[in-house]
C-alpha cells in the first residue's frame, strides 16, 4: 500500500512503530501516519482521548441491550486490538457497541426471550459479517455497493431507529417523565450550543446530568412511585447503588443473575436469529463507510481493506458474544478524534485497548453503570433512536437519491411501514418474521425485484438506460423523451 507521496507503508503490530519527527507535532499542519507514532508520553494521552471519545456509546448502548456494560468495555479493548491484528495496523479504528443492535435486542426482549437468547442471536450477526467480509475480500467492494446501494442502505436504517420508538415510549421514560424530559433538553442543548469536544460526547455527559439529576431528587423530594424496569408501579428511590457497595473494585465481570447482566454462554434460536440478521445491512454499510473515510484522510487508498475490515469486526463479535458480551462495530467518533488531531497513529488506538481492558476488570465501575435510573435512559433514548432513524434520511440525502419513481418509491415505503409498524407475516405455525426483519427482506427484494422490473420495461420500449444508480428521474425523461421522439417520426411518415 503506498500514500500519495509515494513513501512504502509498511505497519504491522508485530513491528514497532516509527517515531514521526523527534516524537512530536511540527505544527498544526502536520500529519502522523498509522505506521508512525509521537513520543510516548503523547501517544498515552491521545490513546485516553480515544477512550473518551468512545466511552460514551459504548457503556450505553449495552445498557440498553440488556447485556453487561462492564464486559462491553472489556471486550471492546480485545476487540480493538484484534481488529488492528487483521488489518495489519493499516485501518486505525476502535470497536464499540452500536446502536444498531439495540433495536433488535429490544424486540427479542419483547417476545420474552433473555440476555443469552440475545447474545445468541447476535452472534450470528458476527458470523454473517465473517462470510460477507470474505465475500468482499474476493469479489471486490463494488459487489456490496450493487447489493445495497444508498436507497436500500437509508431505508434499512431508517427502519430500525423507527421501530424503537415504542421501547422509549412503554419502557424508559415511564420510569421518569421530569427527568427523562431533562436529561432530554439537555443533549439537545449540549449538542448544539458546546462546541469542541463536548458536543462530540453530549450523550455520554448527559447521563452524568440525569444521574446526579435522580440522585439530588432522591435527597430533596424522596422516592418516587412510578413504573420500575420491569413495568409495574412501585416506590423507590430513582438511584439504587446496593449493587455497588458490593460489588469489587478489581475482579473479572460477574456472571450474569436475575438482576445484574454479566458473563453468560449464549443459547441459540432461529426466531430470534432472524430478529436479527437484517442489521448485517447496516454494519456493513458502517464498515465501508469507515474505511472510505479512513483512506480519504490518511490519503490512503483503503479499498482493498474493505473485506478485511468488515470480516475482522465479525470475528470481534463472534469472541464478545461467545461469552456474554455486546457486538461490536467501527467507531465514527474516533474519526472525529483523529480529523480534529490529524494523527492517525494505530499505537494510539492500542493504548485506548488497553485502557478499555483495565477499566473492565472493575466490577464496581460496572455496577455504578448498570445502576443508571430509567427516566436517564429515556431522555437518551428518545434522541439516539430518533438519531438512528434520520440517519437512513441523511443517507438518502448525500447519495442524491431520486424517490420520483416507483420502482425506488413503492418498495421502501413499504418496508418502512413494516418495520416501524412491527407488521408480522406468519409462514407457517411456528415460523413467522416481523418488524425490522420484514421490513429489511421487504426493502431489499423489493427494490431489485422492482428494479428489474423497470428496466425489462424500458428495453422492450427501446430506451437502454442503466438503473443501477439513484436516480431514476433521468431515466424516467429519456423513457419519455423517446416515446415523444417515436409518437412525432409515425406522424411524420403517415404525412
Amino acid at each position: 500500500m503506498h500514500a500519495r507521496a509515494g513513501t512504502t507503508v509498511r505497519c504491522s503490530l508485530v513491528k514497532l512503530w516509527t517515531l514521526h519527527r523527534d516524537g512530536a507535532l511540527a505544527g498544526p499542519d502536520d500529519v502522523v501516519a498509522p505506521h508512525e507514532r509521537l513520543s510516548w508520553g503523547r501517544t498515552v494521552g491521545l490513546g485516553m482521548q480515544h477512550v473518551v471519545a468512545m466511552f460514551g456509546a459504548t457503556f450505553v448502548f449495552p445498557l440498553l441491550m440488556g447485556l453487561s456494560p462492564q464486559l462491553a468495555i472489556l471486550m471492546s479493548g480485545l476487540a480493538t486490538l484484534l481488529f488492528l491484528l487483521l488489518t495489519a495496523g493499516r485501518v486505525p479504528s476502535y470497536l464499540g457497541s452500536s446502536a444498531s443492535f439495540v433495536g433488535v435486542t429490544g424486540a427479542i426482549a419483547a417476545q420474552g426471550g433473555s440476555a443469552s437468547d440475545k447474545t445468541g442471536a447476535l452472534f450470528f450477526i458476527g458470523v454473517a459479517l465473517l462470510v460477507v467480509g470474505t465475500v468482499i475480500h474476493y469479489l471486490g467492494a463494488d459487489f456490496m455497493h450493487r447489493l445495497m446501494p444508498p436507497a436500500i442502505t437509508g431505508a434499512v436504517i431508517m427502519l430500525i431507529g423507527f421501530n424503537l420508538a415504542p421501547v422509549v415510549a412503554k419502557v424508559y421514560w415511564p420510569q421518569d417523565e421530569w427527568v427523562a424530559l431533562a436529561t432530554m433538553l439537555f443533549v439537545i442543548i449540549v449538542s448544539v450550543a458546546s462546541r469542541g469536544f463536548l458536543s462530540r460526547i453530549s450523550i455520554f455527559a448527559a447521563v452524568v446530568f440525569g444521574y446526579l439529576l435522580s440522585w439530588l431528587l432522591d435527597v430533596a423530594t424522596g422516592p418516587i412511585t412510578a413504573a420500575d424496569a420491569a413495568g409495574e408501579i412501585t416506590t423507590h428511590l430513582r438511584v439504587d447503588w446496593s449493587s455497588v457497595a458490593a460489588a469489587p473494585w478489581l475482579g473479572f465481570p460477574a456472571a450474569t443473575t436475575a438482576q445484574v447482566p454479566g458473563w453468560h454462554l449464549p443459547t441459540f434460536n432461529l426466531g430470534y436469529t432472524l430478529i436479527v440478521l437484517p442489521i448485517v445491512v447496516a454494519l456493513v454499510a458502517e464498515n465501508i463507510g469507515h474505511v472510505k473515510a479512513v483512506g480519504e484522510m490518511t490519503g490512503a487508498d483503503l479499498d482493498p481493506m474493505m473485506g478485511r475490515a468488515v470480516s475482522a469486526d465479525g470475528l470481534a463479535t463472534v469472541l464478545a458474544t461467545s461469552i456474554g458480551g455486546a457486538p461490536t462495530t467501527t467507531y465514527a467518533e474516533n474519526i472525529g478524534v483523529m480529523a480534529a488531531t490529524r494523527v492517525y497513529s494505530t499505537a494510539a488506538y492500542v493504548v485506548a485497548a488497553f485502557t478499555a481492558i483495565a477499566f473492565g476488570f472493575s466490577p464496581k465501575f460496572g455496577a455504578i453503570v448498570s445502576a443508571v435510573p430509567g427516566g436517564v435512559l429515556g431522555g437518551i433514548t428518545v434522541v439516539l433512536y430518533g438519531m438512528i432513524g434520520l440517519l437512513g434520511a441523511k443517507i438518502w440525502v448525500e447519495h442524491d437519491v431520486v424517490f420520483g419513481n416507483s420502482a425506488t418509491l413503492v418498495p421502501l415505503a413499504a418496508g418502512i411501514v413494516m418495520g416501524v409498524g412491527d407488521v408480522s407475516f406468519q409462514f407457517t405455525e411456528h415460523f413467522a418474521l416481523s418488524g425490522i426483519a420484514l421490513g429489511t427482506l421487504t426493502v431489499i427484494i423489493g427494490y431489485h425485484l422492482a428494479h428489474a422490473v423497470a428496466r425489462s420495461a424500458r428495453r422492450r420500449a427501446g430506451v437502454d438506460v442503466d438503473l443501477s444508480g439513484t436516480d431514476l428521474l433521468e431515466a424516467e425523461a429519456a423513457a419519455r423523451e423517446s416515446g415523444w421522439q417515436e409518437r412525432a417520426r409515425l406522424r411524420d411518415s403517415d404525412r
